[in-house]
């Protein structure tokens, strides 16, 4: 007898139902074919589901903190994919992470939850994942030229900074810049649904 949850009972996020389509047609524009894909931070896991239904050729790595792992399992289960890997611990402020060799580094929603400082060492962490010639994707919010670009982007900032004050929508311009510190360059600026992006890097051949 089956006793793993239904669809019904898995962990929902709304936003990944709305995203998931556009940030798959991404993915499948740059990603090769059988790349290998660290997600960091998974939330429920259901972008690891359906990017390994949709790309049966990826094998995707999803990461969380200890206490969403579950989540993240539940999903796997239910996907039956052979390309959804086992979901491993991370916190993107740990000094060694627990994947490497990374074709592609994704992340969803994660630049704006965490402070400045937690994204740079993020950023310093993926450097030593990622491949030479590897790709960044990172999608979300962000402003431009110290601007929102949208009102629903200045109620998001509001809501997370009460949150968590030391979180909230970073400058497309200082993310550009902190790329470049670590030998990662813009290859693409995609846009998405409710005013989010996928910014697209490229890790130099030569770098560190």
């Amino acid at each position: 007898m089956n006793n793993e949850p239904g669809i019904a009972e898995l962990p929902v996020a709304e936003a990944c139902l709305r995203n998931q389509r556009p940030i798959l047609d991404v993915l499948g524009k740059y990603a090769p074919q059988n790349a290998f894909v660290l997600e960091v931070g998974s939330g429920t896991g259901q972008h690891a589901a359906y990017m390994t239904a949709n790309l049966p050729g990826i094998r995707w790595q999803p990461t969380e903190l200890r206490e969403r792992l579950d989540d993240v399992r539940q999903w796997q289960r239910h996907a039956n994919q052979p390309g959804f890997l086992e979901p491993l611990e991370l916190n993107v402020e740990q000094d060694i992470w627990p994947a490497r060799d990374a074709d592609v580094v994704f992340s969803a929603n994660v630049v704006h939850f965490v402070s400045w400082p937690e994204v740079e060492k993020m950023f310093r962490g993926i450097s030593r994942v990622l491949k030479a010639g590897g790709l960044l994707m990172l999608y979300g919010p962000y402003n431009y030229d110290g601007q929102y670009t949208s009102q629903g982007n200045v109620e998001l900032d509001q809501w997370l900074r009460e949150r968590n004050p030391d979180s909230g929508i970073k400058d497309f311009e200082q993310v550009l810049l902190l790329a470049r510190q670590h030998h990662m360059y813009l290859r693409a600026d995609e846009e998405m649904p409710a005013n989010n992006r996928t910014l697209v890097f490229q890790k130099a051949e030569t770098g560190e």
